[in-house]
């Protein structure tokens, strides 16, 4: 609660009317019926258990459907640094998913080469931003696959 939050880079017809907490609030009380779609691409609620708190921790995040899983990009826009949701789950694999009104249990794990660059690839085609994000750092961003339980 103490973070201080940071202004959002918006490209021309980027909707940023739902965003972090309010995102997943309305996702939730609409079960995905608002909040599934953002900016043309699906979304889905991950909840990780803080790696320092020990608390539920819940973010809206783009992802795209891969064979059997589900893969997000810890890309935090390029930021030099990864976010915390993915340091949560370098601790703790376990992990609660939310579809539209889907609920599940799943196991994330970082993709390795070449599985990453496969993957990457097809993220790439849903959100064309990821190729921009890793341009802004040097850390290669994580892919990660979420595997039902």
């Amino acid at each position: 609660m103490g973070e201080q939050l940071k202004p959002v880079e918006a490209s021309p017809g980027t909707d940023i009317s739902l965003l972090g907490e309010k995102h997943v609030q309305v996702y939730r009380e609409t079960n995905g019926e608002r909040g599934y779609i953002w900016n043309g691409v699906p979304i889905l609620l991950l909840t990780t258990k803080g790696r320092k708190s020990g608390e539920a921790r819940t973010i809206p995040i783009i992802y795209t459907a891969y064979r059997d899983s589900f893969v997000i990009i810890a890309s935090k826009g390029g930021s030099p640094v990864h976010p915390k949701w993915y340091l949560n789950i370098l601790e703790e694999p376990n992990v609660s998913v939310q579809i539209k009104a889907e609920k599940f249990q799943a196991v994330a794990r970082t993709a390795a080469s070449p599985e990453r660059e496969a993957i990457w690839a097809e993220a790439v085609k849903a959100w064309p931003n990821f190729d921009l994000y890793q341009s802004r750092t040097t850390r290669q961003i994580p892919v990660v696959v979420i595997e039902r339980t």
